[in-house]
């Protein structure tokens, strides 16, 4: 079984050559990427070569390198081995309640997804909370993006749909035909794990994995992504988290 690693879990716990070789004996065999394993593609190839990790996914951020340096993105992701790219969020001073902005947004993203396909390559919106708060007209972010972007991905990042006070099972229900890909990652119970934000190991929080794992496999989703936004322990996490989801 073919288990993913957001990287942006271990930037704390570097040099990336270590991270890798430990995400290997684990039993990963893929990793996604973000920016902070970009800086020489060539060097973090070998990386993978050397691990026998693949990285058939990877964030870029912020949305405006789609659009102001394109060409770098691909050959990036083209060097790395990637498939499929994902814009996973946007800045704080750039998120909205004006539904319009949110279209606007969408607009953006459905050009960039055309520029992406065109060389090849797949592209989507990885979620946070933010686009579940409801917008001035009582739409919500996730819906107007998903609407006006018809042609992109999802990546849906569960644990923040449960973040944003959503039912994660009626949007990979509503959605089903948009997630292709989806993080993996838990909720500590009330008041604990507060040092790692209230995230937990995959298996040691309040999320349904089990449940959430068959309607995200029934609605097709092929590539899932072990995360944790701030472990205190990355071994502890990627140890627990892939042992957890062998089980779903």
């Amino acid at each position: 079984m073919d288990v993913s690693f957001q990287l942006y879990s271990a930037r704390e716990f570097t040099p990336w050559d270590d991270v890798f070789k430990r995400l290997a004996k684990l039993g990963y065999t893929q990793v996604e990427g973000f920016g902070g394993v970009y800086e020489d593609p060539a060097a973090c190839r070998d990386l993978l070569d050397q691990t026998g990790l693949s990285m058939p996914s990877g964030h870029f951020f912020p949305m405006e390198q789609f659009e102001d340096d394109i060409n770098k993105v691909i050959a990036t992701a083209k060097t790395l081995g990637m498939e499929r790219l994902f814009c996973p969020a946007l800045p704080p001073d750039q998120r909205s309640a004006d539904a319009a902005h949110w279209q606007s947004v969408g607009e953006r993203l459905e050009a960039i997804g055309a520029k992406i396909r065109d060389a090849g390559l797949r592209f989507g919106w990885h979620n946070h909370d933010f686009e579940f708060v409801t917008c001035g007209d009582g739409r919500l972010p996730m819906d107007i993006l998903l609407e006006t972007a018809p042609s992109i991905e999802w990546e849906a990042d569960i644990a923040w749909i449960v973040r944003g006070s959503q039912d994660p099972l009626a949007w990979i229900s509503k959605y089903a035909d948009r997630i292709t890909a989806a993080h993996v990652k838990d909720i500590a119970p009330q008041g604990e794990c507060a040092d790692e934000d209230g995230w937990a190991d995959v298996g040691q929080g309040t999320m349904d994995w089990k449940t959430i794992m068959a309607a995200l496999r029934s609605a097709g989703v092929d590539l899932f992504i072990m995360e944790h936004d701030k472990p205190s322990d990355v071994d502890r996490f990627a140890a627990r988290s892939i042992e957890a989801f062998r089980t779903y």
